[in-house]
């Protein structure tokens, strides 16, 4: 049986020994015969990196209308448009899992914005606690590497990516039916998957920053009726790590790898 893999450039291959397709994601209404012409920058990636040429295959998805399959046509070094051809995907509808976190340093923040999106969240929030150590956010970087994420791995979603808030903030504003896990290193239960046995989306999982959350922080999101802690286990973890691992556990315990 063929299986679709990302080879780490955002394109997939069909695991047959043909080349790999290139992924991308597009800003347009996409249906069987319209065209979609390319940013400039997917162009150069397209046609002087990756060598592709007229009448090449290329997918595309938009968040909205599924994923395509297209050809590429009236193709110059600087220009290219897409004929769309045929449908291969459907859209989803996401599991409803907001991730909210600490904002890290750049290069770690590059990180979290693409991983948050293999792991299939639907919107990402970015929170100022106490014990942030960058308070610098870049949403158009962190969109770009969102996206990058979205094209590489098969999604067929872009995570809405809020501005910065402060906890305080967040948390008075947390919809009541949203049930709120944070990562807690003194959480009582000992086993996570335990303690989100009845958990169920809509659903936020919260990082806190490297140095974790203050005393008073904590007091205020264990006050909370819809708030679960859970651990993450007996090592310590960076906070890009945790965030991988409390999606991880988020979508096996209650999100969409329920359904694999």
């Amino acid at each position: 049986m063929k299986q679709r893999e990302e080879n780490g450039s955002g394109s997939i291959s069909d695991n047959g020994g043909g080349r790999h397709i290139p992924r991308l994601f597009v800003d347009a209404p996409l249906g069987e015969g319209l065209q979609v012409g390319l940013e400039r920058d997917q162009v150069h990636r397209l046609v002087n990196v990756m060598r592709r040429k007229a009448g090449d295959p290329v997918l595309v998805f938009n968040g909205r209308d599924g994923e395509w399959k297209g050809e590429l046509a009236q193709v110059t070094r600087k220009a290219a448009v897409l004929d769309l051809k045929s449908l291969l995907r459907p859209q989803p509808v996401p599991a409803d899992i907001t991730l909210a976190f600490a904002p890290l340093k750049h290069a770690r923040l590059d990180y979290v914005a693409q991983k948050a999106a293999e792991m299939g969240v639907r919107r990402i929030v970015p929170v100022i606690t106490r014990h942030t150590v960058s308070g610098k956010f870049n949403a158009e970087r962190f969109l770009a590497n969102v996206i990058e994420g979205a094209e590489q791995c098969g999604v067929l979603w872009i995570a809405g990516v809020d501005k910065p808030v402060p906890l305080e903030r967040f948390l008075a504003d947390l919809d009541a039916s949203q049930t709120l896990v944070f990562c807690d290193e003194a959480a009582e239960a000992a086993n996570p998957v335990d303690a989100l046995a009845d958990a169920r989306p809509p659903l936020t999982v919260l990082i806190g920053p490297e140095g974790g959350f203050s005393s008073d922080e904590r007091e205020a999101l264990r006050a909370l009726e819809a708030a679960i802690p859970v651990s993450l286990g007996p090592r310590i973890m960076r906070a890009d790590t945790a965030i991988v691992a409390a999606l991880a556990l988020v979508q096996c315990a209650c999100g969409d790898w329920q359904g694999l």
